[in-house]
């Protein structure tokens, strides 16, 4: 089924549906058109219970017809940058013009900052008439025991709210959106989780991927240094994964999602950032040791303020622990 449709695949051996194919007449020359219900020239529909297998050969041309009958709904997934208006990319923005519906599910944070930056770009640049379908965020354990399958569960809840909102609102004919801060492509799980709605074949659309400027980017940019180094490479991680120790063969690391400032006093650069891009940002550089108790209270001080924090840092070693640069 396609959203409650009848598979392109079948086809009613002794009629055509609601929204078929006109006979050719004197003004239609047997090119398929769309006959609506409120037409004069529409159809009953059909009973589709008798409808059998279209042979292999067939399929291609039923394709055809079936693209034209049901036009295909499209899903973007816009990268809105970490904060700054001005990071929003032209592409982003004349995907947020093309937009009927965007899709928020809210987290039940204190986000009010976030909120208004969201609308402000929907006022500069969505169309009139556009609509907004909002859901409601699954919980989750934030230090499960079996964090891999807390995640897997987690995100089929989300798929399955997620799948509604697009069943519910997004029409044949329309486009929708998710907006991702930062990057889509860098610890989001947008676009896992549409992959996810498809696989389970209810509800079908096709999706674009726009990317963004991620907190990583702009972290570099704001302390006007390079992520790597020459000849050295960079890794990307979470403060989940530094607990666990240093990672092997890098220098450089960037961590992202540390609810716990899990960096150690150790003989590092920090480069910290935080609420990139906004008017609230904060910065704070230089060896760890003498920074790393500004940063624990400056971070604490940040988050009672605004109910809720968004930081990005690097650690660098320096200089590099092995070759040469």
């Amino acid at each position: 089924m396609v959203c409650g449709r009848p598979d392109r695949d079948t086809l009613a051996v002794h009629g055509t549906p609601t929204r078929g194919l006109r006979a050719p007449g004197p003004r239609h020359t047997g090119r398929p058109r769309r006959a609506y219900p409120w037409t004069a020239g529409a159809r009953p529909a059909t009973d589709w219970s008798s409808a059998v297998p279209l042979s292999v050969g067939l399929r291609a041309r039923v394709a055809w017809v079936c693209g034209r009958l049901a036009d295909v709904r499209k899903i973007y997934v816009i990268g809105i940058g970490a904060g700054d208006p001005d990071h929003l990319t032209l592409q982003a923005a004349k995907a947020i013009g093309r937009t009927d519906v965007f899709f928020l599910l809210d987290k039940g944070e204190a986000k009010e900052s976030m909120i208004e930056l969201r609308r402000r770009m929907l006022k500069a640049y969505g169309k009139p008439g556009r609509r907004i379908a909002e859901g409601r965020d699954p919980d989750r354990d934030r230090s499960p025991a079996d964090y891999p399958g807390t995640i897997a569960d987690w995100r089929r809840r989300r798929s399955m709210v997620t799948e509604a909102l697009i069943s519910e609102y997004l029409l044949d004919d329309q486009i929708g959106a998710f907006l991702v801060w930062g990057d889509p492509s860098l610890y989001d799980s947008t676009i896992a989780i549409l992959d996810e709605i498809l696989a389970r074949g209810l509800c079908r659309f096709e999706y674009e991927v726009i990317p963004g400027i991620s907190s990583v980017a702009t972290l570099a940019a704001k302390h006007r240094i390079g992520l790597n180094r020459v000849g050295r490479p960079v890794q990307i991680t979470t403060g989940r994964r530094l607990a666990e120790g240093w990672p092997e063969g890098v220098d450089d690391v960037v961590v992202m999602l540390d609810a716990n400032q899990t960096f150690t006093d150790e003989d590092v650069d920090i480069y910290w950032g935080a609420y990139l891009g906004t008017p609230d940002e904060l910065l704070i550089s230089g060896p760890l040791p003498d920074v790393a108790d500004e940063i624990r209270r400056v971070r604490a001080e940040a988050r009672e303020k605004h109910g809720w924090i968004m930081d990005t840092y690097l650690l660098r070693r320096n200089p590099p622990s092995s070759a040469t640069t």
